[in-house]
Formats: C-alpha cells, sequence, structure tokens
C-alpha cells in the first residue's frame, strides 16, 4: 500500500438516532448484532492494508474509546503506525473543540505530518458498507487529482439529505451542493475523501483563517476549490447506507436478515472485524421458534423471534414474542412479552406480558416528531417496563426510566414520551 493515512471522523453527535445516541457517539451505536458502527470504516483500513489510521472523537467519547481500545481486534495495535484516538483539547494556543469536519483535521495536521503521507484518506465513522480503499486511490492518482470524493447514486427523493455532486464524463466535479433543496442530480456524496497531503494542508491551513468559515468540507472547502483545483469523483456501484434516522437504522438492520443481504458479513475476503462479548453459544429451548433473524452470541431463546436482530446476551423467556424488531446487549424480555418494531438498547428489562409496539396507530413522537415517525418505539439505554403495559408506536422511552416512572395506566399512546421523574 502507498503511503496513505486514514482519519476517520467520529465526533459525531447523531441527534437524529433518538435515544440511541443520547449516551454515546453515533459511530459507537450497535449494528447487526455484534458490531458498532465504526467497526465497518476500522475493517475497510485493515482489508485494503491502511494501518496508520487516526479516529477523530468528540461528542461522548467515552463508549467509543473502551470498544476501540489500542486497536487490537483489527490488527491495529502497533508500533508503528496503529490506531490513534484523536480528542481536542484546550490549552493549546488557537486550538479548541473541532469547529467542523476541516477544522478536525486542520487541528491534527502535525499527527498526520508525523508519517509524512503521499495520501490522506478521509473517512466517516458513521455510514455502513464495505470498500477496498485502494480502488478509490488508483482513480485518484490515475486522474492526476488533488481531491478525489467517493460518490454513490441515491433516490432522487433523498437526495436532498446529502451533498450533491455534478461531474462531467471523465469524472471532474464541476458542481457540489451540500443538501440542496432542489437537487440537480442523484450523484452523492458518501463523506469519503483522498486528499494529496500537500494540498490538505495548504486548505485547511487557508480554511482555519477564514472567520466567515463554517470549516467543514461539505459546506465550505469543496465548493470553493472546484473551479481552482482538480477535484475528482469516483463511482462507488457497492451497498452503502448512511444509517442516520432511526428510520433508516432499522432498515439497514433488517437489510440483513434477506436471504441474499446485500452486505455479505460471510465474506472471509472481507471480513469486518469487532470486539466481541466473550459469552457463551446461543442456546434454544425445546419450545423456542426463530425465523430468518441473527442472533449473537450469550442469547438464550425459550420463546419465539421473528425477522429480529439480537446482540450478545439477550434473553427471550418462555412465550415472548420478539418481531421486526433490534434487541441490544443483556436485555431481557420476560415471560408473554411481545415486541413488534421495536429496536431496545442494552440493559433493558421488559416485564412480563408487556405489549412494546400496540396497535396500528402512527402518531408521530410528540417531542420528537421528525425522528420518530414511521411507527418504530424506541428504549434508550438501562429502561425498565412494568409488566402487563401496552405501549403504541413512535413511543421514546428515555435511558434508565424505572418501573416507577411510568404512568399507571394500562395503555401508552402512540407518539408519547416516559421520561424519568427525577
Amino acid at each position: 500500500m502507498r503511503n496513505v493515512v486514514a482519519m476517520i471522523l467520529a465526533g459525531g453527535q447523531g441527534t437524529r438516532l433518538s435515544v440511541l445516541s443520547e449516551k454515546r457517539a453515533k459511530p459507537a451505536v450497535p449494528f447487526g448484532g455484534k458490531y458498532r458502527i465504526i467497526d465497518f470504516a476500522l475493517s475497510n483500513c485493515v482489508n485494503s492494508g491502511i494501518y496508520t489510521v487516526g479516529v477523530l472523537t468528540q461528542y461522548r467519547p467515552f463508549s467509543l474509546i473502551d470498544h476501540i481500545g489500542i486497536g487490537k481486534y483489527w490488527d491495529l495495535d502497533r508500533l508503528t503506525g496503529g490506531v490513534k484516538i484523536l480528542q481536542p483539547y484546550e490549552g493549546r494556543e488557537g486550538f479548541d473543540w473541532y469547529k467542523g469536519t476541516a477544522d478536525a483535521i486542520y487541528q491534527n495536521l502535525d499527527f498526520i505530518e508525523r508519517y509524512s503521507p503521499d495520501y490522506v484518506l478521509i473517512l466517516s465513522g458513521d455510514h455502513i458498507y464495505k470498500m477496498d480503499y485502494n480502488e478509490i486511490i488508483d482513480f485518484h492518482i490515475q486522474h492526476n487529482a488533488d481531491v478525489t470524493i467517493s460518490a454513490i447514486e441515491v433516490p432522487w427523493e433523498e437526495a436532498s439529505r446529502f451533498g450533491i455532486i455534478t461531474r462531467d464524463n471523465e469524472g471532474r466535479v464541476i458542481k457540489f451542493h451540500e443538501k440542496p433543496k432542489k437537487p440537480e442530480s442523484n450523484l452523492a456524496s458518501m463523506g469519503i475523501y483522498v486528499f494529496n497531503f500537500s494540498y490538505l494542508k495548504e486548505i485547511t491551513t487557508e480554511d482555519a483563517s477564514n472567520p466567515s468559515s463554517s470549516h467543514d468540507f461539505g459546506k465550505d472547502i469543496i465548493p470553493s476549490i472546484i473551479d481552482k483545483s482538480r477535484v475528482y469523483s469516483y463511482i462507488f456501484r457497492g451497498y452503502w447506507r448512511d444509517v442516520g434516522t432511526i428510520q433508516s437504522y432499522w432498515e439497514t438492520n433488517m437489510d440483513l436478515l434477506q436471504d441474499l443481504p446485500p452486505l455479505n458479513l460471510y465474506d472471509p475476503n472481507s471480513v469486518i472485524y469487532t470486539r466481541s462479548e466473550e459469552e457463551p453459544p446461543v442456546k434454544f429451548s425445546l419450545n423456542s421458534k426463530v425465523k430468518r433473524s441473527l442472533l449473537s452470541n450469550g442469547c438464550i431463546i425459550e420463546g419465539e423471534v421473528i425477522n429480529s436482530v439480537l446482540s450478545p446476551g439477550v434473553y427471550i423467556e418462555e412465550g415472548a414474542i420478539v418481531k421486526d424488531s433490534i434487541v441490544m446487549s443483556f436485555t431481557r424480555v420476560c415471560k408473554g412479552a411481545v415486541l413488534d418494531r421495536v429496536i431496545l438498547d442494552k440493559y433493558i428489562y421488559v416485564g412480563e406480558g408487556a405489549y412494546l409496539g400496540y396497535g396500528n396507530d402512527s402518531t408521530p413522537n410528540k417531542r420528537e416528531p421528525d425522528k420518530l415517525n414511521t411507527g418504530i418505539t424506541v428504549v434508550g439505554k438501562g429502561a425498565k417496563i412494568p409488566n402487563g403495559i401496552k405501549i403504541g408506536r413512535n413511543v421514546r422511552i428515555d435511558p434508565d426510566v424505572k418501573i416507577e416512572d411510568f404512568p399507571t395506566v394500562e395503555f401508552i399512546e402512540s407518539g408519547e414520551t416516559i421520561s424519568k421523574n427525577n
């Protein structure tokens, strides 16, 4: 591999993921049973032969730092190169918290310069995909580019969510608009950039001294350099998902359950590595039933699991039904409980006979109507659900809610929020 340093931007809050990102950065959110979202970018680096990786954190970094550790599980615990966690800190003159993606890179130029790279690969830590980065770097070199942006075609109705690229027949970018209301193209930036290091250093230093800039690659730098630099776009044809919303997060997990999933987790040539929980094998009881689901190590299944994704250590008791749901680590679903299109975070207790996702009323959540509006009920980390209660759709249950925090009613209507009383 050529001399490449990868920089993974992993400081995002991921506010559209509601309670799932309330206690952790978006890249640290569990995905696909045993993984975290950032595992995909880290594994892609290793599978592409890139072993010098900086992970730039900011928002609630503890869970992410704890997960990555010294990089052992990705073969990144190396004396030369390896993975380094790069956090902002005060105390250096002229430096502060990361103000944007470009500023995050600018504040870590000294880290990059230590390795004297030819190229810098800038990645987002919150997307689900497999990619051989050698292909985009080869494209970058062949076109003698200053910057290459990886792009993918998205449905026209979703184009306004992304940075949109217009390119000529040779692949040169002629227009770039960040989240346009009326997109001219459906070619979306994937948040993956290859820069010549000398050029990256020049433009981020220039941007840092611009008081009118928001110091972001998509909003400021890329649009400003198109006319004066060689900016190209590389078209990616594989599977890629931005799991930035509750609906897209749920759909992407459900994609893994297809008979021939569009993202192959079983390919020995492109393994997704992770820090695995040391748990015993999955156990099924005599009366358990499982259909089209992913079950992680340590699960005990005595009830019924249909079209669902379970993380390590989940216990589904006899008579419980889990359908079209995502259940994270060390959660217990007691006898006779039902989950229907529900996302449960870690360490949750669902009482006997409780029913989450009850009924067909899809009234949007009153507190977060822009986040919870597709019928999925979400339960925060460590919450406890009372016995026998029925909970509708688009309900938000905050982290660490206790049984006594619930109102003394039999039914929580769709669109409501349950919060701690103290």
